[in-house]
């Protein structure tokens, strides 16, 4: 006992000093921000018949600090005077910088302006928002009479329905087959109504609502010249970003590498991805776009207080769209980039609409008021950390990518080879998994509006995408592309190489998304992770929310069949061939079978002989 005793008080009096040096920082701070001497009293006293005042005079090493606490605390009273000043600042530079760029060079200038525009845009609808929003509710609601109000709603939806028909009358008359993705439309909203939860509790007006707003986006993107090309734009922007990555890549797999191995070439645009959209959330700016989403129900993370309704908005939400990592590795395989965004943006009123067409809301909902959406910035202390954790993210996510690709492609090829042994034994040569979704699955393609000699291959890569993932089937489209560009026989035998660029866009809407069988363990993992309590509605949900989710790209590629118009100048086939051709080209390709099949004089001799290079025909023999 007498052993510890020395520790003991030896601790004593180290946490006495503690203290006492924790309490003189604190007196210290307080002095400081009072602008007094450390220990003099703040209300000297007179005593003693000289009058004189007690208490302690500042030293002078006090007086040395007096003009920097001056100028401490006319910044903490002009705080926000200061920062109006350096913001006006920045922005007069940053004026002057985008104005000098333009001058020079407006077309170089062209990406700084438009995005400096978008910014503008959504600051300006936010001042107004404040600043007029209550004044502007008042006057554009009706008269505030019940009977008015409904009248006055069901004439609006009448004139959208009416013209709707009229603009299809119109616009189909030179393209029939938009016809059949109108077609297709009707067809799966019906089916997906005969299916659903509470047949009586359906919101039309909601769904007409998701479904509009739907059809205006891809109006905007598809049909109008500077949404097309802003889309375009972008996408163009998109894949410049991405090829950054082969610096990269390129120093630590070497030149050959990434570009004749697959994961080498693909799977580090996932990594420089996630590095950047975990910067962006460090500054602020992701948090920023999400908060203009204006449906805040899609990202609140109050699950537990969900109703089924509204869970299974989130899983359709999540089925129906694709992770941005994702999206750089699809732009990477040689995906149209604008397709990819403008389905991405799409699908998110689609998804609405259908999901509360499938399972309408019965309950009282908790989130019906308009409170703020709260985002964390993460758990990074500055940039760099950032940067570092988003890097080290990606690693799980190109891992799970690596190990489903080598799980399920060995899964496929194993399937094909016993649905080829079992044929063999009917003498069915050639039965495969794909040659089956390609039977199944082949009204679905033609209800989007697919050509039916290109429905077959359509078939097989939404069969690949449901029952695999869209991963592997954006992969096989791509390899689609890239023969038709190369200027490949259409045909080899009876198998088709390549799809036309019609069908090309529309598999590209039908196969963003993530609604496969395969997902339904992620998630369910990921939604139980964060309501445990809530494992049972979500499993009872997650079935009739995947073939939600996979019914909303389906319609979302019905929609851009609808809109879809051939882009692109005519080719001259007689300049074209007429001149010395070192490689084949799906243009090359185009005029090739003009002149097989013309009887006309038109095409020289030399055009003939152009053609016989690259391509076998009855005709060059």
């Amino acid at each position: 006992m007498e052993q510890h005793t020395p520790r003991r008080r030896q601790s004593n009096s180290l946490t006495s000093v503690a203290s006492g040096l924790e309490n003189m920082g604190v007196e210290l701070s307080e002095s400081l921000e009072e602008d007094q001497a450390p220990g003099s009293d703040p209300n000297p006293t007179e005593v003693g018949d000289s009058g004189s005042k007690t208490g302690l005079e500042p030293s002078s090493g006090w007086r040395s600090l007096q003009p920097a606490l001056k100028v401490r605390r006319f910044y903490r009273e002009h705080t926000q005077l200061f920062r109006w000043i350096c913001k006006g600042l920045l922005c007069t530079a940053f004026a002057a910088f985008l104005l000098i760029a333009c001058l020079l060079d407006f077309q170089r200038a062209l990406a700084l302006f438009v995005l400096t525009c978008v910014v503008l845009v959504f600051l300006a609808y936010s001042l107004l928002k404040r600043l007029l929003g209550p004044k502007l509710q008042r006057c554009v609601k009706p008269l505030g009479h019940p009977r008015l109000n409904l009248w006055f709603k069901r004439g609006l939806a009448l004139v959208a329905f009416l013209g709707l028909i009229l603009w299809l009358a119109l616009d189909t008359s030179q393209r029939p087959e938009q016809l059949v993705s109108f077609a297709g439309v009707c067809v799966f909203i019906g089916l997906l109504f005969a299916v659903s939860k509470h047949h009586c509790a359906v919101s039309w007006r909601a769904v007409s609502w998701g479904l509009g707003i739907q059809f205006v986006l891809g109006l905007f993107v598809i049909r109008t010249e500077p949404g097309f090309v802003a889309f375009q734009w972008l996408g163009d922007q998109i894949q410049i970003f991405l090829s950054y990555t082969e610096a990269g890549s390129s120093f630590v797999f070497g030149e050959t590498l990434i570009k004749d191995v697959f994961a080498f070439q693909v799977l580090p645009v996932i990594v420089f991805f996630s590095c950047a959209m975990s910067v962006l959330y460090y500054v602020g700016l992701m948090q920023w776009v999400i908060l203009k989403n204006e449906a805040p129900l899609l990202i609140r993370p109050y699950l537990a207080d969900m109703t089924l309704s509204e869970i299974h908005v989130v899983m359709t939400g999540g089925y129906a769209t694709i992770a941005g990592s994702l999206l750089g590795a699809y732009i990477s395989f040689g995906i149209d980039a604008a397709s990819l965004i403008a389905a991405s943006v799409m699908a998110a009123p689609c998804a609405l609409a259908l999901s509360k067409l499938v399972y309408p809301e019965v309950e009282e909902s908790k989130f019906r008021s308009e409170e703020g959406v709260k985002l964390t910035y993460g758990d990074a202390q500055n940039l760099l950390e950032a940067a570092s954790n988003g890097a080290a993210l990606s690693v799980k996510v190109v891992t799970n990518i690596i190990a489903n690709l080598i799980a399920f492609l060995a899964v496929l090829a194993f399937i094909n080879a016993a649905l080829s042994w079992l044929g063999e034994m009917v003498d069915v040569q050639g039965l495969s998994f794909q040659l089956i979704c390609s039977y199944i699955l082949r009204p679905v393609a033609f209800l989007m509006g697919v050509a039916w000699e290109d429905c077959s291959v359509v078939a097989e890569l939404l069969g690949v995408k449901l029952f695999l993932n869209e991963f592997v089937a954006y992969q096989e489209l791509s390899e689609y592309k890239q023969r038709r560009l190369a200027g490949a026989e259409e045909w080899v035998g009876s198998r088709k190489q390549w799809i036309s660029v019609r069908a090309e866009t529309l598999t590209t809407f039908a196969l963003c998304g993530f609604a496969n069988f395969s997902s339904i363990g992620i998630m369910l993992g990921g939604l139980t992770s964060m309501a445990p309590q809530r494992k049972s509605d979500f499993s009872q949900i997650v079935l009739r929310a995947l073939c939600t989710g996979a019914i909303v790209s389906i319609v979302n590629a019905c929609v851009a069949g609808i809109l879809y118009v051939p882009r692109g100048a005519e080719v001259d086939c007689l300049s074209l061939l007429n001149t010395t051709l070192s490689s084949s080209s799906f243009e090359v390709y185009q005029c090739c079978r003009q002149v097989f099949q013309s009887t006309s004089p038109d095409f020289s001799l030399t055009a003939l002989e152009n053609c016989c290079r690259f391509y076998n025909h009855t005709i060059c023999a």
